[in-house]
């Protein structure tokens, strides 16, 4: 069986439409037009904003024009991960996807299940003519993975629903009705480069984490391959190490699952306090990392490399850098708080640069966390900027909305829905902004480690969302 043999079929086989147009953060113009051109051909009403987000209306169904008009968004841009030994280019490749058990998945990259699930269900309600509902206002954004630049830029006035749908949450038996905001903080200094003469060179390879999604995933206790490549280097310190190159991590909002290292040091001794370290970080990750892989080849091209001194100076402020669970939520049990994730390490030329983001659902201690993490670079008289914060959402528990689904959720399915906030960046609180007073709700299906190459989505999960997301729209209220 084919993906697009699946159920419902006409979610399917949008979805796999979208797959195949190339549609990385930042590069959304094929993904657009793609989308543009879907509005245009049936007919809606379809407009492209100055920013890129595209905005297609569709008219009530016969029998539900009293009803509220519903706003339903889903982002555009994907994370394009890939395993290092895939061959791959997301520029200019479609995402291959394929039936495994009971899940889709992709060959070696990032599924585009988010947020590619809730596009493709937009797309079908458009295209359907079957399907009962309100006046649509379907708001595709652009550019949420790094900046949620769609939704800032939102222009307002556009929009005239009461209710927005965000299907963007990632368990199918969970409603969002909060979530964490987010803010970068990106260090740079730069380094004389000496000559290298003497000593031995060394590649050191981390690889085989499970990386993840840095909101969502960044409380399983991962390994994160900067700081495990860090420990490593820390080693090195005893045998007068001289960094030359590193590259540790991928995209900001991203558990890091790989880091390339190549550095000098005096002695081969070195390598069997690092067979000894190697085997204590396995073991602290045996359960969460079971394919944790350290890897160590001998090189002979390096010439130049950091001092001894700066080298140092390297290590120690990467060791300081806080990453993980800042603090849990006091109001929500289970719910992380405030986070810090180390997503980029490069050492390239004497170029330091690191990009970490932090997540709080409380805006001052997402600032405190901010600070905190640039602190530890302000102290070698690194550059630091923070950018890119976004706010969170805030819980709003007396929702009419929430009230509507959850009842229908226990009449279809028999139990009761988990509602709770995520720590993870959701467009609503942006959005919330531009349009106050929104009523608003995210739910979706089930999809796991997001943001990485072994992200999947449940197919029987993907039929029990459509069901629910059908019904819902029978049910919407009338407008006052």
């Amino acid at each position: 069986m084919k993906v697009r043999d699946l159920l419902p079929i006409e979610l399917w086989n949008n979805f796999e439409d979208l797959n195949a147009v190339p549609r990385p953060s930042k590069k959304e113009e094929r993904v657009i037009e793609f989308i543009k051109n879907f509005g245009l051909n049936l007919g809606l009403s379809t407009y492209v904003d100055p920013c890129g987000n595209v905005i297609i209306k569709k008219p009530a169904s016969k029998g539900s024009e009293n009803q509220k008009t519903v706003i339903i968004q889903s982002h555009l841009d994907m994370v394009h991960q890939k395993n290092a030994d895939t061959e791959f280019d997301f520029l200019t490749q479609g995402i291959q996807s394929y039936i495994d058990g009971d899940w889709v998945t992709a060959k070696g990259t990032t599924l585009g299940a988010d947020n590619g699930m809730g596009v493709a269900t937009i797309m079908t309600l458009l295209a359907s003519s079957t399907i009962q509902h309100p006046s649509i206002e379907a708001l595709f954004t652009i550019d949420e993975e790094t900046g949620m630049t769609g939704a800032f830029e939102l222009e307002k006035g556009i929009l005239e629903g009461e209710i927005l749908l965000n299907l963007d949450t990632e368990d199918d038996d969970e409603f969002s009705i909060g979530c964490a905001g987010g803010i970068d903080t990106n260090t740079s200094k730069l380094y004389k480069q000496e000559k290298i003469s003497g000593g031995i060179g060394f590649e050191i390879i981390v690889k085989g984490l499970k990386g993840g999604h840095s909101g969502m995933d960044i409380h399983l206790e991962r390994g994160n391959a900067n700081k495990i490549m860090n420990r490593i280097l820390a080693l090195a310190l005893n045998y007068n190490l001289q960094l030359s190159q590193i590259d540790g991590g991928s995209l900001r909002n991203a558990i890091p699952r790989e880091s390339v290292a190549k550095i000098v040091v005096d002695s081969k001794d070195f390598l069997n306090q690092l067979d000894d370290l190697a085997a204590e970080i396995k073991s602290e990750f045996f359960k969460s990392e079971p394919d944790l892989i350290i890897e160590v080849n001998n090189i002979d091209s390096i010439t130049h490399g950091l001092s001894k001194i700066d080298s140092n100076e390297v290590v120690n402020a990467i060791y300081s850098v806080f990453n993980g669970v800042f603090k849990m939520s006091q109001s929500i049990d289970g719910l992380v708080e405030t986070s810090s994730s180390l997503a980029r390490v490069i050492l390239n030329e004497g170029s330091f640069i690191t990009q970490s983001l932090q997540r709080s659902s409380v805006e001052s201690s997402k600032l405190d966390i901010a600070k905190t993490i640039g602190a530890s670079f302000l102290n070698i008289g690194a550059e630091v900027e923070h950018s890119g914060s976004y706010p969170g959402w805030a819980p709003n528990t007396d929702s009419e909305i929430l009230d509507i689904m959850v009842s229908l959720y226990k009449n279809m399915f028999g139990s009761d829905p988990k509602v709770q906030a995520c720590h993870a960046g959701l467009e609503c609180g942006i959005l919330n902004e531009r349009y106050p007073g929104l009523d608003m709700i995210s739910f979706g299906p089930t999809i796991k480690n997001p943001h990485s190459p072994d992200e999947k989505v449940h197919i029987a999960s993907v039929q029990k969302f459509w069901s629910l997301f059908v019904e819902v729209l029978k049910v919407i209220p009338f407008k006052n």
